[in-house]
């Protein structure tokens, strides 16, 4: 059965750091990604890693975000550094299950939120 279990939000003041985990069972991870969906807002995407671990980030969080991934634990990271306000979101980890002869699987997790007081 494939799970994607987040970890490691919570509350912390502007200018902190966290660093979300996303442990993946039922499949080995490959490419993965972070999204974050605000208070009355869309899901908007934040980072994404792929199979290879090419990086690439959304302007918002460009310097101050990094996404990485350990095969050995099969957990997929986003360290969040120099936090704002409008970093204030439930964060979401996303990975994609290959599948023999049949199109990438989208698996999602259950969602952390993250606030930044100011």
């Amino acid at each position: 059965q494939v799970q994607l279990v987040e970890s490691g939000g919570g509350l912390v003041q502007a200018g902190g750091s966290l660093r979300l985990s996303c442990t993946v069972s039922g499949f080995s991870i490959g490419a993965m990604g972070w999204y974050r969906q605000g208070p009355g807002g869309q899901r908007e995407w934040v980072a994404s890693i792929t199979s290879g671990g090419a990086t690439n980030y959304a302007d918002s969080v460009k310097g101050r975000f990094d996404i990485s991934k350990d095969h050995a634990k099969n957990t997929g990271y986003l360290q969040m550094n120099s936090l704002k306000p409008e970093d204030t979101a439930v964060y979401y980890c996303n990975a994609l299950q290959p599948r023999l002869g049949r199109p990438l699987k989208e698996h999602w997790g259950q969602g952390t939120q993250v606030t930044v007081s100011s």
